[in-house]
């Protein structure tokens, strides 16, 4: 077991990339603003553990986090056997991936949630004694019942609200569809978590909804990944639950300010991935609003912000928006400004100028349209519109091949044949892999950032 030393806090920057030319009459502002977070306890996409060094105590700082674990355990999760076993195998090694410290506790998942571990609506300690505890509480998960997501969500939070720490995260492993409730009761717990804990979901096999398990991530700000092969959980539960551990700083807010007459069209996060966060903003004071962007480590992430701006003159210039990270203060008062960055506009009667595209805003926009027209494809070749089907994936390969997105282009060899990578021309494959279906459909809000 890795004994992690807490993260330090990490130091906020921001820059923005942008064309700041207008043509005369123009008012569509688009840049990207990319986040960086340095000092904290992961790095890059693929977190890794901080191994803490020896103290005279022996004693690391407390860490400040709470983690709900919450692994389905109905009926299907025993076919095959294997599956409830490896569900077990992954849990124990988050478990022993939990800081000395760490808030936590562990839930079995079915038409109702139940406490495995440590029970009476409470949460445990990390400690060497805990996690043995935990470990042993986990021979009592059996399959049986079925599926309410909204019971596991709800039971996580009312948990996690039991501790006044900092990061509050759950972890979700399903392989089936919700069946025990509507979409509706569903939404409606989404809605209410929302912003009271983050959580990453994980849909294991291939008898799952995709857009459930993504939908959950997506409105708790975590991440969601198939894990087709159950042998594969006990990796992925450890990358999870260290990304966890290395996280720092909880609510950190994305606020633009945007002087009067202008419009915000849209707020994206586009990197690692495409999550349009413009519905969730709230107000901040005059023509400004906050949008959430979770819990922060050692990690940079990329923002494309729309704002439709008042016409102007040729040789005028204004600031277009003010973008700032903030964190909210406990007692009330103002937030503390983590970072900033200011989106320009100047009008120009140079057309050169006026029409050139940013690297970054082209790239990114060619990415956004890469998980739309997937998305589109694969919904086309369900309902068997396969000439749509066809024309959309083809845009899509054409996209992942211009932009290097390689990962995405072998995700979508599996699905069509390539003929022309760079025309977009490619054919339908006869048969295809629910496994290939759903990889593709989970990571294809996944971006790749411009090459230098």
């Amino acid at each position: 077991m890795a004994n992690f030393s807490k993260p330090r806090v990490p130091r906020f920057s921001a820059e923005v990339y942008q064309n700041t030319h207008l043509p005369e009459g123009g008012r569509e502002v688009n840049a990207i603003v990319t986040v960086t977070a340095t000092g904290g306890g992961t790095t890059g996409e693929t977190p890794a553990p901080t191994f803490a060094s020896s103290s005279p105590s022996g004693a690391s700082p407390a860490p400040d986090a709470a983690v709900v674990i919450m692994v389905d355990s109905s009926g299907s999760m025993e076919y095959p056997p294997v599956k409830m076993r490896n569900a077990r195998d992954a849990t124990a090694a988050a478990i022993d991936t939990l800081r000395d410290g760490v808030a936590f506790a562990v839930v079995s998942g079915t038409h109702q949630a139940k406490e495995i571990y440590p029970g009476g609506g409470r949460l445990a300690v990390a400690d060497a004694t805990t996690r043995g505890q935990a470990k042993d509480a986990l021979r009592k998960i059996s399959a049986s019942g079925g599926t309410a997501i909204g019971t596991w969500l709800r039971l996580a939070d009312k948990l996690l609200a039991s501790s006044d720490a900092a990061i509050r995260h759950g972890i979700l492993l399903t392989d089936g569809r919700n069946e025990h409730e509507g979409p509706k009761e569903l939404l409606t717990t989404l809605e209410a978590c929302a912003g009271r804990f983050t959580c990453d979901a994980r849909g294991v096999g291939t008898d799952w909804e995709v857009k459930e398990v993504t939908g959950i991530a997506s409105a708790l700000l975590g991440t969601a990944d198939i894990v087709a092969d159950p042998a594969g959980l006990a990796a992925d539960f450890t990358t999870m639950m260290e990304s966890v551990m290395g996280k720092e700083i909880a609510d950190v807010s994305l606020r633009l300010w945007t002087p009067l007459g202008a419009e915000v069209r849209f707020v994206k996060q586009v990197a690692p991935t495409v999550e349009d966060l413009t519905g969730r903003r709230t107000e901040a004071g005059p023509r400004a609003g906050d949008y959430p962007t979770g819990s922060w480590g050692d990690e940079s992430r990329d923002y494309h912000v729309c704002v439709r701006v008042p016409q102007a003159e040729v040789g005028q210039e204004m600031l277009a928006a003010r973008v700032s990270l903030v964190l909210p203060a406990p007692d009330g008062s103002p937030p503390q400004v983590l970072a900033q960055g200011l989106v320009r506009a100047v009008w120009t009667d140079d057309l050169a100028a006026s029409t050139a595209i940013n690297a970054q805003v082209a790239h990114y926009t060619g990415q956004a349209e890469l998980a739309r027209v997937i998305q589109q494809g694969l919904e086309l070749r369900k309902s068997g519109d396969l000439d749509g089907a066809t024309a959309k994936l083809g845009r899509a390969v054409q996209l992942a091949s211009r932009s290097g997105n390689d990962d995405t282009a072998k995700l979508l060899a599996k699905v069509v044949d390539v003929v022309d990578a760079a025309a977009g021309t490619v054919r339908l494959k006869a048969k295809v892999s629910a496994e290939a279906q759903m990889t593709l459909e989970t990571r294809s809000t996944k971006t790749v950032r411009v090459k230098k």
